[in-house]
């Protein structure tokens, strides 16, 4: 069974923003926290950002103050607004339930 789809990953230019979108299956969206990791080539997953059933939000520091995450409860949907990217923010990212349960992630390529 599918859970997560991820989307609204591409290209785009330094100081650029994009907003991802992950539309989650409800009975993960209604039991769990969700949130986003990410992937740069040859390097580990990391964890970007976390959104609570009740709306906590917690960051990792290299993105605070320019990605937002957010929810939106009726569409059982979790997003990313990315702001003033940067080349280091190119990588591939996933949406979780940091558990066991992972989409297959959407790419992000910040270039000029």
């Amino acid at each position: 069974q599918v859970h997560f789809v991820e989307s609204g990953g591409g290209l785009v230019q330094p100081g650029g923003s994009l907003r991802l979108t992950c539309e989650v299956s409800e009975i993960i969206f209604s039991t769990y926290d969700i949130g986003w990791y990410r992937q740069a080539p040859g390097k580990a997953r990391d964890f970007v950002a976390r959104i609570s059933r009740g709306g906590i939000t917690n960051y990792i520091y290299p993105v605070k103050g320019r990605f937002t995450i957010s929810r939106d409860n009726a569409k059982n949907m979790v997003f990313l607004q990315m702001n003033n990217l940067k080349p280091e923010d190119t990588a591939v990212y996933y949406c979780t339930n940091f558990r066991n349960l992972w989409g297959k992630g959407t790419l992000v390529t910040v270039s000029s």
